[in-house]
C-alpha cells in the first residue's frame, strides 16, 4: 500500500525523459529563476531599508504592474505571430542588461526611490514578456498525453527557484551588500540565453492576418467566452490581490519577527518550499477529472493559511502556514495551468498564456499595494489576517456566481485537445502530399 501511496504521489518523469527541448526549457528556467528571485526579494527589502515607508514598499507593486499589462498582451500577440524562441531570446538579452544596470547603480550610489521604481518598471516588463513566450513554448515540447505531467514539474522547478532564490539573497545581503543579488541575476539570465538558442524553431502557428490590436482584443474576447477559463483566472487574481502579503515580509522580519534580511528570504522562501513539495508530488492528479473543485478548495486552504500566519509572533510558527499556504496555491496553479492549456488551441496559446501570465504576475504585485496599504492604516499583522479572510470569501463568490469553474471536466477537455492536436497532424500530412 505504501508503494503505491509513493507512486501516486510521484512526479511523472516522462516529459523530461522525452523530450529534448523540454529539458532545456526547464533548465534554462532553473537556473535563470533563481537570479530572479534574488531580485524579487532585494528590490522591497532596498525601499524599506531606505525610506521605512510600508507604503512605498507596496507601492513597487503598483509601479511595475502597468509595464507587465502592458508588455504581457503585446507579447500575447506577438507569440502568436513571430518565432516563439526568438522572441524568449531576446527578452533575455533585455533582462540581463536590466539586472545589470540595477547592480550597477546600487553599487556606485545610494539610488533615488524613483530610479528604483524605472528599473524596476522595466525589468517586470521583460520578465512578463519572458513569461509569455515560455508559457506558450512549453505545450510544443511534449505529448499531449504529457502535458499535465510538464505544467506540474514546469511549476514545481519554479518554485524551487522561489525557495533557493530568497534564501540565498537573504545571506547575499547580509554579507555582501544590495549590489550583489541583482549581478547574480544578471549573470544567470544566461542560462536561458543558452536554452532559447539552442532550442528548435518555434514558428508562429499561422501568419498574422490582423493587426497587433485585433489580435490582443481577439485573445480577451476568447477567455471570457469560456466560463471555466475565465473563473480560474479571476480566483487566482482575488487570492493573490487579497491573501499575497508579500510585500510585508521584509516589515514582518524586521518590526515583529526581528530577524533582518535573514527572515525576509525565510518567509519568501517558505511559500515557494511549501509550493515544492506540493507540484513535485502531483502524481495523485493523473486522474482528477474535476480540476475545478480542486482549484476552489485549494484556494480556501490558501486564504485560511494566510490568516492564521497573521496571528503568529515568531518567525518559524508563521513559515510553516506560509508553507501551507504555498503547498495550497501550487495544487491550484498545476489545477488551473491545465485547465488553461487543454481548452486553448495552439493558434490563441500565446494571447492565453499572456493573460494567464498577466494573472499569475499581476496579482502578487495588487497584493504588494493591497497590504501594504492596509498596513499603513492598521497594522502589518492585522493586514495578513484581514487579507486571508478576504480571500475566504471570493472563493464563495465565485463559486457562486461562476459555476462554470466547478463544473469543468479535464476528461472531456483533454479528449477535444487530442482531437484537435491529430487534426493538426492530418492537416499538415494532407498539405505535405499535395505539395
Amino acid at each position: 500500500m505504501l508503494a503505491r501511496l509513493l507512486r501516486n504521489l510521484a512526479t511523472d518523469m516522462r516529459p523530461v525523459r522525452a523530450s529534448r527541448d523540454f529539458r532545456l526549457l526547464m533548465l534554462g528556467a532553473l537556473i535563470t529563476g533563481i537570479g530572479t528571485q534574488m531580485t524579487l526579494v532585494a528590490l522591497p527589502y532596498q525601499i524599506y531599508v531606505q525610506t521605512h515607508s510600508t507604503f512605498l514598499t507596496g507601492l513597487l507593486g503598483l509601479v511595475e504592474l502597468g509595464p507587465l499589462v502592458l508588455a504581457s498582451l503585446y507579447a500575447g500577440a506577438l507569440a502568436d505571430r513571430i518565432d516563439r524562441r526568438r522572441l524568449l531570446l531576446v527578452c533575455q538579452i533585455a533582462l540581463t542588461m536590466l539586472s545589470a544596470t540595477l547592480g550597477t547603480v546600487t553599487w556606485l550610489t545610494t539610488p533615488r526611490v524613483g530610479e528604483l521604481f524605472v528599473l524596476a518598471a522595466l525589468i517586470a516588463g521583460a520578465a512578463a514578456v519572458e513569461r509569455v513566450a515560455r508559457s506558450a513554448i512549453v505545450p510544443n515540447t511534449v505529448a499531449p498525453e504529457h502535458l499535465k505531467a510538464a505544467l506540474s514539474m514546469s511549476f514545481g522547478l519554479m518554485q524551487v527557484t522561489m525557495v533557493v532564490g530568497p534564501a540565498i539573497a537573504g545571506v547575499v545581503i547580509d554579507y555582501l551588500g544590495l549590489a550583489a543579488p541583482y549581478f547574480i541575476d544578471a549573470v544567470s539570465v544566461l542560462g536561458m540565453v543558452v536554452a532559447a538558442w539552442a532550442l528548435s524553431p518555434q514558428p508562429p502557428p499561422e501568419q498574422a492576418r490582423s493587426s497587433t490590436a485585433k489580435s490582443i482584443r481577439s485573445g480577451l474576447r476568447f477567455v471570457s467566452r469560456l466560463q471555466g477559463l475565465m473563473a480560474s483566472f479571476v480566483i487566482d487574481l482575488l487570492a493573490m490581490t487579497f491573501g499575497m502579503p508579500r510585500a510585508l515580509f521584509p516589515i514582518l522580519s524586521i518590526e515583529v519577527f526581528h530577524t533582518g534580511a535573514f527572515g525576509a528570504g525565510i518567509l519568501n522562501s517558505a511559500v515557494a518550499a511549501g509550493a515544492t513539495v506540493a507540484a513535485l508530488t502531483t502524481g495523485w492528479m493523473a486522474n482528477a477529472r474535476r480540476l475545478g473543485r480542486i482549484v476552489l478548495a485549494a484556494v480556501a486552504v490558501w486564504g485560511l493559511a494566510i490568516a492564521a500566519a497573521g496571528f503568529m509572533t515568531a518567525l518559524w510558527p508563521a513559515a510553516v502556514l506560509f508553507a501551507l499556504a504555498g503547498a495550497a496555491d501550487s495544487v491550484s496553479a498545476v489545477c488551473r495551468s491545465t485547465i488553461t492549456q487543454t481548452l486553448t488551441p495552439d493558434a490563441m496559446r500565446g494571447r492565453v498564456s499572456a493573460v494567464f501570465s498577466l494573472v499569475v504576475a499581476s496579482g502578487p504585485r495588487l497584493g504588494d499595494v493591497e497590504s501594504g496599504s492596509v498596513a499603513a492604516v492598521t497594522t502589518p499583522k492585522f493586514s495578513v489576517v484581514s487579507g486571508g479572510l478576504a480571500c475566504l470569501v471570493s472563493v464563495g463568490v465565485i463559486a457562486l456566481l461562476m459555476p462554470g469553474l466547478a463544473a469543468y471536466d479535464t476528461e472531456t477537455a483533454e479528449a477535444q485537445m487530442r482531437a484537435a492536436h491529430q487534426a493538426h497532424i492530418d492537416a499538415g500530412a494532407s498539405g505535405a502530399a499535395v505539395s
